[in-house]
């Protein structure tokens, strides 16, 4: 099942899909829209109809531990949600997808096939005057299984202080400014994403998230990303790995860069700012300089 190729050039354009696509295929059986937001309150006052939704910090968290879910976690979620391994998940939410990609991560990580996003996320669909409802969906569970974690897409720790001894790392910092000079250290609003240190990776760029998105939420277009990235020494022919906070907004880096633009070696840090800026002897950056 794919969508019509938009024109614009991106490298995967199956994974992107419009909100026409989407209004089409609200009673599909072999589709399952998942609505993934930073405002966690947001679904309760209206959602797509027939979507279901996965809290980014209670269903895909594990409870204990610093970690996402389990293998097995991961397939008694998809089976409660009514989603098999053959169905088509489209995600969508709020802040140009922020979580919609993160959720979206999460599943290439446990190895699900058909995942796509649709562009432009809650705003757009809002824009357009489509339907939202507040009935919640009655989905059949179903049987899932999922891979084992793909290790591939995910770096840890050990895997950025290489990067960093190598002595030319490809790192993203897709905080804001002010997090990366270190002269913000604490979010508020944001307990669970505290540190002791302010700054930056030492040798990271700094190419906040939000730059890839248009005003409306859509995805810039191929050159425009090319040009974003590719103008920081974020080229496809070196080993990426993307960090943020605690890994949702370096999710939306990562599909960018390896699904729009069609990077090949693309890793997103999860345990991003809030490891690394708290750990004993590493190295760190301040001010505008990548250091």
């Amino acid at each position: 099942m794919t969508e019509p190729a938009n024109g614009k050039g991106y490298a995967h354009p199956e994974v992107l899909v419009s909100t026409d696509w989407v209004a089409d295929h609200l009673d599909d059986p072999t589709v399952r829209i998942v609505e993934s937001d930073e405002d966690i309150l947001l679904y309760e006052i209206g959602h797509i109809p027939g979507a279901v939704k996965l809290d980014w910090h209670t269903d895909l968290q594990d409870s204990v531990e610093r970690d996402f879910v389990d293998k097995a976690g991961f397939e008694q979620l998809m089976a409660t949600a009514g989603i098999a391994n053959d169905t088509t998940v489209v995600f969508y939410g709020d802040r140009n997808n922020w979580y919609a990609c993160y959720t979206f991560w999460l599943f290439k990580y446990f190895g699900h096939d058909d995942c796509r996003v649709m562009n432009g996320g809650r705003a757009k669909w809002e824009a357009e005057n489509r339907p939202y409802t507040r009935e919640m969906p009655a989905h059949d569970r179903t049987t899932y299984t999922a891979h084992e974690p793909d290790r591939a897409i995910r770096a840890f720790r050990d895997d950025v202080l290489a990067m960093v001894n190598a002595g030319a790392p490809a790192l993203v910092d897709v905080r804001s400014a002010q997090e990366y000079t270190g002269e913000v250290i604490h979010m508020l609003g944001y307990p669970q994403e505290g540190a002791l240190r302010g700054g930056h990776v030492r040798g990271a760029q700094s190419i906040p998230w939000g730059q890839a998105a248009n005003a409306d939420g859509t995805f810039k277009s191929p050159d425009e990303l090319a040009a974003l990235y590719g103008g920081k020494g974020i080229t496809a022919d070196k080993n990426v790995i993307a960090y943020c906070r605690i890994g949702e907004r370096s999710s939306h880096t990562w599909f960018v860069l390896k699904y729009l633009l069609g990077y090949p070696d693309v890793r997103n840090y999860d345990g991003s700012w809030t490891e690394w800026g708290s750990m004993v002897d590493v190295p760190i950056a301040k001010g505008e300089s990548a250091g």
